[in-house]
């Protein structure tokens, strides 16, 4: 037994011998070399700078509702309908003769007595009857020798002779009802007789004292009012005849 133990001891001395010679060893690199740094790791690229935060997108809109449904209602009863009426007829236009008329009437208010008198009778003549001349006729007779007669006092020979002329033409007219004026037909015809004898007379003793101007003024105003009087238009004639040929003459013969 002891035989077989000794060279194992001695095995395992040695053994223990190289060993510890290897860990002696080992220490002493580890003394002399520093260990490696251990390899870094490689450097990030630099990241891009960052994008600024976009704002949040709205929402997409909801989706209209859809209108509500309208109930279907049943069609109004139309409404009875309306019996057409007639259009209404219209006035009568105004005849010529109510015209006429009234025109007679304005002039008649406005003191035109010879106007509203040739008026009245061109109502007539349309309307033969017309009630309106009827009842006015003689008032506008009347009103037209009323104004001769205040001429004739105011010396206004020829505007006396026309007037009274004017009521002669008309006296005599189927719409005057003569009968009932102050004075007659006669009674106005010398009237105006009287007035032509007393302007001829005047005239003619004017002419022969040599006043021609003045007998030519009295015989036209004779023809005024009746330009039909064949002596005055004869005498206005000679006078003024007469007064060119003095007009003529020189001076002083």
């Amino acid at each position: 037994m002891r035989r077989n133990t000794l060279p194992t001891i001695l095995l395992l001395s040695t053994l223990a011998m190289t060993a510890f010679s290897g860990c002696a060893e080992l220490s002493t690199l580890f003394r002399r070399t520093p260990p490696a740094p251990p390899p870094s790791a490689p450097e990030a690229p630099p990241s891009a700078p960052e994008a600024p935060p976009s704002a949040p997108e709205a929402p997409p809109p909801a989706p209209e509702a859809p209108p509500p449904a309208i109930p279907l209602r049943e069609p109004a009863a139309k409404p009875p309908a309306i019996p057409l009426r007639e259009p209404a007829a219209k006035p009568p236009a105004t005849s010529v003769a109510d015209q006429q008329f009234a025109e007679g009437m304005t002039a008649l208010q406005e003191g035109g007595f010879e106007r509203a008198l040739e008026l009245f009778s061109g109502a007539w003549q349309e309307k033969p009857g017309h009630a309106g001349v009827a009842r006015e006729f003689d008032n506008a007779v009347l009103g037209l020798k009323k104004n001769g007669d205040a001429a004739y006092a105011k010396g206004l020979w020829g505007e006396a002779g026309k007037r009274w002329m004017g009521a002669l033409r008309f006296i005599t007219h189927p719409a005057a009802n003569s009968r009932g004026y102050p004075f007659t037909q006669s009674e106005l015809r010398k009237k105006v007789d009287n007035l032509t004898t007393a302007l001829a007379e005047k005239a003619l003793k004017e002419y022969r004292r040599g006043e021609i101007t003045a007998a030519i003024t009295d015989w036209k105003t004779i023809l005024s009012y009746d330009p039909k009087n064949e002596e005055a238009a004869r005498s206005l004639q000679t006078a003024t005849k007469q007064l060119e040929t003095l007009k003529k003459m020189p001076p002083g013969k």
